[in-house]
């Protein structure tokens, strides 16, 4: 067919395949300037998976279910999205498709965009399966727009004084039904035990049991209280997850009011609040904590929904100080090689590809602050080797249960917290071989603090050994030296 034929056959009223249209194009270079998804597609059966990649580009970017005249009023090939690689994954019936998206495609700025547009639609379409978004390549034209963390990692650190060593915290429990000064009660004794940070959990706002102006003026009477006893800077990260953005400032404001030093949102809020609350934060110098409350109902499962990879990479461009990315070790889903690929896409300023962990595509963040990573859910101070070990040191560790369920009381539940990681810490600066060693590193300074040896005893052999739902799909192969 000439071309002349092939491109009147293209405007031709009624059906065709997304691929014909040109949502598919085996020889697309990608610019340097476009935004790249790789999707997993399963295609129902008897669905070519190129033209279930090519309706995954069109439908997320200009197509609809027929042609339409109204193409032709526009640069159309420039708008659409184009598929330009599609890979079999193994022997199942699933595919790793590669997509372009042109970058005046999006606002500059927005994520509510940038999202209405990649995952809008098209995790509806019945051709397919499942659908799930694995990674992005966001180009450092398009990251320039966006603000990035408030403060950062290394801002964080200066601000409190504190290097070296992960950030310890905890979260109050019972998370919900203490009164006001009980909850405050709580916060004093985990600061004034070693914590730096103790916190609200994602549910609790302001509920008939305990309100939240209530619930702010005994935390910050606790964290006002821990500092002057140990000379250290502290805070509580105090949720002001409302109904409404009025009611989120209002909150934020009576916090910074009152003195604290950070304040915390959950991921429900939704986007454009989310980035509301960052510009407040970074307009007011308050830390800003983000708890990913409700995501593993999109990014647990392995072919439908959201990666937690590109969730990190969204939370860094609208600008977040912290933000729970797994423990490998608790009782949260984590698997090593995807955690760690979490964390990287967090705290690095550029990221090589690397499919053993997940990531699909390099990303340079231009100089972006960093996001300092929360590990939280299940952890206790026997695992201190493992969590330094998979996490590295910029990183918060949060022991909820394994601070206030401490047999000998909270404070002693922090003491014994910051005990193994400052002993770990120390072995890891001596050249130790702290993995290996670590439970004897613990049981040595466990001589020496006997809250450190009541946890041991306590939750020393507690573990959460489950496969995980969301390994990458490449391992390493291992050569010979």
């Amino acid at each position: 067919m000439s071309s002349e034929a092939e491109k009147k056959e293209r405007w031709s009223a009624g059906v065709h395949s997304y691929a014909s249209m040109g949502y598919y194009d085996a020889d697309y270079e990608p610019k340097d300037t476009d935004v790249l998804a790789c999707f997993r597609i399963t295609p129902q059966e008897g669905v070519d998976p190129i033209e279930a990649a090519a309706a995954v580009a069109g439908e997320s970017s200009t197509a609809t279910w027929t042609v339409v005249w109204t193409d032709r009023l526009t640069a159309h090939e420039h708008y659409q999205a184009k598929a330009y690689r599609v890979e079999q994954v193994g022997d199942t019936d699933q595919y790793m498709a590669y997509i372009a998206y042109d970058i005046d495609l999006f606002e500059e700025g927005s994520i509510a965009n940038l999202t209405s547009s990649i995952i809008g639609n098209v995790f509806g379409f019945k051709p397919l399966k499942a659908l799930r978004l694995e990674d992005m390549r966001i180009p450092t034209h398009y990251v320039k727009t966006f603000p990035g963390p408030p403060h950062g990692i290394v801002m964080e650190r200066e601000y409190l004084g504190k290097y070296g060593r992960p950030l310890l915290g905890a979260t109050v429990k019972p998370k919900l039904g203490l009164s006001a000064r009980n909850y405050g009660r709580v916060v004093y004794e985990a600061l004034r035990g070693g914590l730096d940070f103790t916190k609200d959990d994602e549910n609790i706002n302001s509920q008939p049991f305990m309100r939240w102006r209530d619930r702010y003026l005994f935390s910050m009477e606790g964290v006002n209280k821990a500092v002057a006893a140990t000379g250290e800077v502290k805070g509580h990260y105090l949720n002001v997850t409302a109904a409404s953005m009025e009611q989120m400032y209002e909150r934020a404001e009576f916090a910074k009011e009152i003195g604290s030093i950070i304040v915390m949102q959950d991921l429900t809020v939704g986007w454009t609040a989310m980035q509301s609350m960052s510009n407040w934060a970074r307009r007011n110098g308050v830390l800003l904590h983000l708890h990913r409350a409700g995501h593993g109902t999109y990014t647990r499962q392995k072919t439908h929904g959201v990666s937690f990879r590109v969730i990190a990479k969204w939370a860094r461009l609208i600008g977040v100080d912290h933000v729970h990315a797994g423990t490998v070790v608790g009782k949260l889903e984590g698997d090593p090689a995807t955690t760690a690929g979490f964390y990287d896409t967090l705290r690095l300023d550029h990221v090589e590809e690397n499919p053993a962990q997940g990531i699909f595509f390099t990303q340079d963040w231009a100089s972006m602050p960093g996001v300092m990573p929360v590990a939280s859910g299940g952890i206790h101070a026997g695992q201190m080797h493992d969590l330094l070990n998979y996490l590295g040191e910029d990183v918060i560790l949060q022991f909820g249960g394994g601070t206030i369920g401490h047999p000998m009381g909270i404070g002693a539940g922090a003491t014994a917290n910051r005990v193994a990681t400052e002993a770990m810490i120390k072995a890891r600066n001596e050249g130790r071989d702290f993995v290996k060693e670590g439970p004897e590193i613990l049981r040595h300074a466990a001589k020496n603090c006997e809250a450190l040896a009541v946890a041991m005893d306590t939750w020393g052999d507690v573990t959460f050994d489950y496969a995980s739902t969301d390994a990458p799909d490449v391992t390493p192969t291992p050569t010979n030296a």
